[in-house]
């Protein structure tokens, strides 16, 4: 089968892969060689930083600097897909994490979880925090000057960076943002405007990220956001699905074996759909069915995990890598670590062409009134592709799902989009 796939992405078909390695896990165990704790430690942070978040970004005071996104049901995308002859299971849903505060995009959970992190590091080696402070005294000029001696880099197709830069900047650190080439002007600009570095490359995003490490390795004083091999970040990710889990048991949606979860996840190197994924399966184990989704053009994740050589092989061998309109997932080769922390629990993958990325995106805004990214609009093609495909299909045989099917729950995650600029989003 990896050979009809391998194939298939040659050719630029749209194409599934189905995970034949995939193991049975049980919720909060070890899963992937990592421990639960692990996700609680990440939230822990991102909760002891709550008092700081609420008061230096007001849109988040609300929620009393909770970063979090609304799980919304969709009737009205139900009955589009229902007009073009698309099954649907009981539930279908949106992740709106294109709107999360602050970033606009599912980066705002692991690269502002990673920061934190670096800061209460520092600032705890200083003695100028303590687990048992209100974290809103970060908001000081004493700790921004601090801070202000050390720098964090980054590379970034975008969205990361956004993450990374205004949160760094916020807290008084140096930032420069390593951008690549498919990278919109825009979030250079909005980057800047909040005081960041950013430098352009005419290259990819493998290429982004060499010199930023490259160039941090340089500074003492600096620290790199590496996005293929964060533990910091992958489990700032993981956090969303203890979020979910609550969103879910709020709105009483059950998910278990005779309810199952199905989330469609965009994917560019893979860390935030790797994070997710992980922290569903230590909420839900068996019950939750996770699927990557990427651009035609640059499937790094499916081509890496369906030859059995993660990320010891680019889209460029195999005459793919072109440009594509899902900047955000715009990743020649995937990450090691996360190919390695899926290769038991992530049900498979599935790649979409860009012509149907803009129609998904127009389809989520005309019957929704979101406005996503066209990558923020991958994970539709996962709820059409259940109902519609024979790895699919065979998937949910081989998983004993056909009778739970209707009773299903379907998750779009939405991953970016809340702060293109409105003449951009015409």
């Amino acid at each position: 089968m990896e050979d009809m796939v391998i194939q298939d992405l040659k050719k630029r078909k749209e194409t599934v892969w189905i995970n034949s390695d995939m193991q049975s896990v049980q919720p909060h165990s070890i899963i992937s060689g990592e421990k639960f704790y692990k996700v609680q430690a990440a939230q822990n942070r991102l909760m002891r930083f709550m008092p700081y978040i609420a008061s230096v970004f007001p849109e988040t005071a609300a929620k009393v600097g909770l970063i979090e996104s609304e799980l919304y049901e969709c009737e009205k995308l139900k009955e589009w897909l229902n007009g073009q002859g698309n099954r649907v299971s009981k539930h279908i849903m949106i992740k709106d994490d294109a709107h999360l505060p602050i970033a606009g995009s599912v980066k705002a959970r692991g690269g502002i979880h990673e920061v934190l992190k670096h800061a209460e590091d520092i600032l705890r080696k200083e003695g100028m925090l303590h687990p048992t402070d209100n974290y809103k005294i970060v908001d000081s000029d004493e700790c921004r000057k601090v801070l202000s001696q050390y720098c964090i880099q980054v590379g970034s197709t975008g969205n990361l960076g956004l993450s990374i830069g205004i949160m760094s900047a916020k807290l008084g650190f140096r930032v420069i943002v390593h951008m690549s080439a498919g990278a919109r002007q825009w979030k250079k600009d909005m980057l800047r405007e909040h005081g960041v570095t950013v430098i352009e490359y005419d290259s990819d995003y493998g290429e982004a990220v060499r010199c930023g490490r490259e160039q941090s390795k340089n500074d003492p004083m600096s620290y790199f956001v590496d996005d293929e091999n964060s533990e910091d970040l992958f489990m700032g990710y993981a956090t969303a699905a203890m979020r979910l889990y609550m969103q879910l048991y709020n709105k009483k949606i059950p998910v278990d074996v005779k309810h199952p979860l199905f989330v469609y996840l965009p994917c560019g190197v893979g860390g935030a759909p790797g994070g997710i994924t992980y922290g569903l399966k230590q909420m839900y184990g068996d019950a939750v069915h996770c699927f990557f989704v990427e651009p035609i053009e640059m499937p790094c994740f499916t081509l890496g995990m369906s030859s059995g050589r993660a990320n010891d092989i680019s889209v460029y061998e195999i005459g793919l890598g072109g440009s594509t309109i899902a900047d955000g997932l715009a990743v020649a080769q995937p990450s090691g670590y996360v190919c390695d922390k899926m290769k038991d629990i992530v049900s498979g993958s599935l790649t979409v062409s860009d012509e149907h990325l803009l129609a998904y995106q127009q389809a989520i805004y005309n019957t929704e009134g979101i406005y996503v990214e066209p990558s923020g609009a991958a994970g539709l093609a996962g709820a059409i592709q259940l109902y519609n495909s024979e790895p699919f299909a065979q998937y949910v045989k081989e998983h004993n799902l056909t009778e739970a099917l209707s009773n299903a729950t379907q998750i779009i995650w939405a991953t970016g989009g809340g702060l293109v600029p409105e003449k951009e989003r015409k």
